[in-house]
């Protein structure tokens, strides 16, 4: 996405006659905005989207009163740390962090401009915060996964596919913003209750992801779990080796069964950046991140792909069924 067009998202482009009367009227004020998707991608879209229902709803118009100066890393590692700097170059009043890896990037770039983040799994452990209640630094934000939930994705696993006695687990490997650890911790802990052995994946890309599928495949008891979010070609890829290699495949969101995957359990991963929009205004309006708590997220979604189940031969139990949240024919 042009960095035109998001302003257009941001701010509507009804709103521009208006913006350009009032503008002398009111005071113009600065975010910044890194984050990690590509904003094209639909999972990018979608948090754009939200950031921008977010401000509106707070009374903030791109042109009126708010200028945003976005970029997106593209799903590129290597582009979070030039990014973070040119943000930190431009002095926002605040930045808006979508994700670990640009949280990361943008707090040793800067101990001073106010970051607020969304969609970061373990702020503590990755350094962002010393305490949940108190971050006590320029950083806060909102929670978009708890380690916990590992567990009940090989538990949902089990109830969809009883068969299964072997699961490849897909993770983040490495990197300061890696969950993966944390997230494989959990899965390990609950596996010997429901007797699966686990392998671990890395996701670095198409080509690690591959490999440790096919070496993982043995047959019919064979199972996946994915615990991360992944730029839209490598989510293809992995609905794509699913479904050739029959594999039973639990997600950790919803973008992916909407995309052909199988079943889904964990957050909506745009509602962090809505939500991240209240702190950017408080922040605008004076109070310092340091006394914002960093939120957890209080409300799951388990979504079925019907379609997928079929093709696979897969059975839903009812008991699953009427537990989801959506079912997608």
């Amino acid at each position: 996405m042009k960095r035109r067009k998001f302003i257009t998202l941001l701010g509507g482009a009804a709103a521009w006659p208006l913006a350009a009367r009032a503008q002398q009227r009111e005071r113009m004020r600065r975010i910044g905005f890194l984050i990690g998707l590509a904003p094209d991608d639909s999972e990018g879209l979608a948090r754009v989207t939200a950031f921008s229902q977010g401000l509106q709803e707070r009374g903030w118009t791109v042109g009126r009163n708010l200028r945003v100066e976005f970029r997106s890393a593209g799903g590129l590692a290597a582009n979070y740390h030039k990014y973070a700097e040119e943000l930190i170059a431009l002095a926002p009043d605040v930045i808006l962090a979508g994700g670990g890896g640009a949280a990361t990037a943008l707090q040793q770039a800067t101990a001073t401009l106010p970051i607020v983040f969304a969609n970061v799994t373990d702020p503590v452990g990755a350094g962002l915060v010393t305490n949940l209640a108190r971050p006590g630094g320029n950083i806060t934000g909102f929670m978009n996964f708890e380690f916990s939930l590992g567990g009940k994705l090989l538990e949902l696993l089990k109830e969809i596919a009883p068969r299964v006695t072997r699961a490849a687990v897909l993770r983040t490997t490495s990197g300061a913003s890696s969950t993966g650890v944390g997230q494989f911790g959990a899965i390990q802990a609950a596996a010997p209750s429901f007797g699966v052995e686990l392998t671990a994946v890395g996701i670095r890309d198409a080509g690690e992801i591959e490999r440790g599928i096919k070496a993982f495949m043995r047959g019919p008891n064979d199972g996946l779990i994915v615990t991360a979010q992944l730029p839209r070609s490598l989510r293809d890829l992995v609905i794509t080796l699913s479904a050739g290699y029959r594999l039973p495949t639990v997600f950790p969101f919803r973008g992916y069964v909407a995309e052909g995957g199988l079943i889904s359990f964990g957050t909506d991963q745009a509602e962090p950046y809505r939500q991240a929009a209240s702190y950017v205004d408080r922040i605008l309006k004076g109070e310092k991140p340091a006394d914002l708590p960093v939120q957890a997220p209080t409300k799951y979604e388990l979504v079925i792909n019907f379609k997928t189940a079929k093709a696979l031969d897969l059975d839903i139990p009812a008991t699953v069924l009427a537990r989801a949240d959506e079912v997608i024919e």
